[in-house]
């Protein structure tokens, strides 16, 4: 089995997008452009399907696989997996040909058995971030490979938070979370995987591999036509931590607006965090005003590498980032999902600016149905009840659904919907997909549900912190105002304002971008012509 390696001496991309995926192909990219990318290894597309089928042979290619990738990581790091004075913890990551954001999962801080934990706090002197460590890895392996419902892992956090008497898991002390880990192990009931990290990495590849015949994966490539891809690769890259105090954190930017298609960065972060924290959407992160105030100079790093990104993809980028002690480490890029107005606003900026041609633009628009292209908005809607975050621009009007089924049901009668939810992860694909917009009290922009929204054009507010839903009573609190399922709202999703009742939706056609497309058309026919 071939088996690639991104970072170390050899930063050359050799293996192509189909046998590795877009994620690592991209990581790859990135390294051979000398950016900070942490040292990866990668199973290929190829064993996915005899994985998930339980092929023996496969089974046999998995683990020499983890061997060889095993060691180049403990030589490119100088770590060791398991080791009780300088501990490799690992990130199990997927990634097809094409980018399906949060569809498939992830399992982080792979090896932070007992022994690893120890040898966490030697190396850094940091019983906090080595016992944060350790919950973190029992949470998302417990939930993704042992199947444990997450439930019993938020109930021992809540639990530890009012004992402690803070807000927050970043409040609690490494004593604390010391007694979070022991009350973490008792869920799981002291399994035998606790203190096996080759076992950890052997149960993790396997689960991100089967992650691929999910339903909500399924459901995802259905809704986006990619029912012809093969399978997911797995990524297995040395973990950094943005989990390690005021100078680290975790953060998703774009090169450009993905919603409205403005010429400026838009960068989320949350301090003292790692990845998952912010792509899940269950934390509203900061903007980057508090990414310059506090890090200025990872700031500018950042806005230098997504320039460059975009000048050698040629197109907006929306990576991943973390920062580790105050050096900032890119752990994804792929072309950013954009709503249909800023796909079109971005292609005619990036033909002006020289980085595509017209007639690449075109092509690029080719699946947008250019004509029916609108700015909507809203007319009479008075002051709104509630604010957010814009994630997704335009408009809607709908009756409240608050989950998934409930939008399929509603929506099934002919009136449109909106998906009302504390917060949104991508199981609400089905959700997603039969909602006129979306709405939710906590997360960012660039969550992985943001993004879906924007790819399937649904008006989204999130982060609204004035949401509160009582599940049981079918009914939710927008400040003052008190709506049921079933009652009508209308959204702003470029203001993130939120409105009571069914209001009207003004049409305004693009008519400017547009003229500019049909000018590059009828070039573009009268060189064939001449051709």
């Amino acid at each position: 089995m071939n088996v690639a390696l991104i970072g170390g001496t050899d930063t050359t991309p050799t293996h192509s997008v189909d046998e590795i995926g877009a994620k690592a192909h991209n990581l790859a990219r990135m390294a051979a452009l000398g950016m900070p990318v942490p040292p990866a290894f990668v199973l290929p597309v190829s064993l996915c399907a005899r994985i998930v089928a339980g092929d023996p042979t496969a089974e046999d290619q998995l683990k020499d696989g983890l061997r060889y990738g095993v060691d180049f990581l403990e030589k490119a790091t100088g770590k060791r997996l398991g080791d009780r004075r300088r501990p490799l913890l690992v990130s199990v990551r997927s990634g097809a040909a094409r980018s399906m954001p949060g569809m498939m999962d992830t399992v982080l801080d792979v090896g932070a058995t007992s022994t690893a934990v120890r040898g966490l706090i030697r190396m850094t002197g940091d019983p906090r971030f080595a016992w944060d460590c350790r919950t973190r890895f029992i949470e998302s392996y417990g939930t993704v490979v042992a199947g444990i419902d997450n439930a019993p892992f938020d109930a021992t956090t809540s639990q530890m938070l009012r004992a402690e008497n803070v807000n927050a898991r970043s409040d609690l002390d490494g004593e604390a979370l010391e007694r979070l880990a022991a009350a973490h192990e008792k869920i799981v009931e002291r399994e035998s995987w606790l203190e096996d990290p080759v076992r950890q990495l052997a149960n993790a590849a396997r689960a991100v591999f089967a992650s691929w015949m999910s339903e909500r994966a399924q459901t995802y490539r259905r809704l986006q036509n990619l029912e012809g891809l093969a399978g997911t690769a797995v990524t297995i890259q040395a973990m950094v931590f943005g989990n390690r105090g005021a100078a680290s954190g975790a953060g998703v930017a774009f090169s450009r607006d993905p919603s409205t298609g403005d010429a400026r960065p838009v960068i989320d972060v949350l301090f003292d965090a790692q990845g998952e924290d912010i792509v899940s959407g269950r934390r509203t992160p900061h903007t980057e005003a508090a990414l310059m105030h506090t890090l200025p100079s990872i700031a500018e790093q950042l806005r230098g590498i997504l320039h460059e990104l975009e000048q050698e993809f040629r197109d907006v980028q929306d990576v991943e980032f973390t920062v580790e002690n105050g050096r900032l480490w890119m752990l994804q890029t792929r072309s950013a999902k954009r709503t249909p107005i800023a796909a079109l606003r971005i292609a005619i900026d990036l033909v002006h600016e020289g980085l595509i041609t017209p007639q690449h633009a075109l092509q690029q628009l080719s699946t947008l149905d250019v004509a029916a292209l609108a700015r909507d908005r809203l007319e009479g809607a008075g002051e709104p009840v509630a604010h957010g975050i814009g994630a997704s621009g335009g408009v809607a009007c709908g009756r409240v659904a608050f989950d998934s089924q409930s939008a399929q049901r509603l929506s099934a009668t002919g009136d449109p919907v909106i998906l009302v939810r504390p917060d949104t992860s991508t199981s609400d694909v089905g959700g997603f997909a039969a909602a006129a917009g979306i709405v939710t009290a906590r997360g960012g922009r660039t969550a992985h549900a943001a993004l879906v929204a924007r790819q399937m054009g649904k008006p989204s507010v999130v982060g609204c912190d004035s949401l509160d839903i009582d599940p049981l009573a079918r009914q939710a609190h927008l400040a003052d105002a008190i709506v049921g399922e079933g009652d009508w709202i209308s959204i702003d999703g470029d203001k993130g304002t939120i409105y009571v009742g069914r209001h009207s939706i003004r049409r305004e056609r693009p008519s400017v971008e547009l003229a500019e497309l049909d000018r590059w058309r009828e070039a573009t026919h009268l060189a064939c012509a001449a051709g």
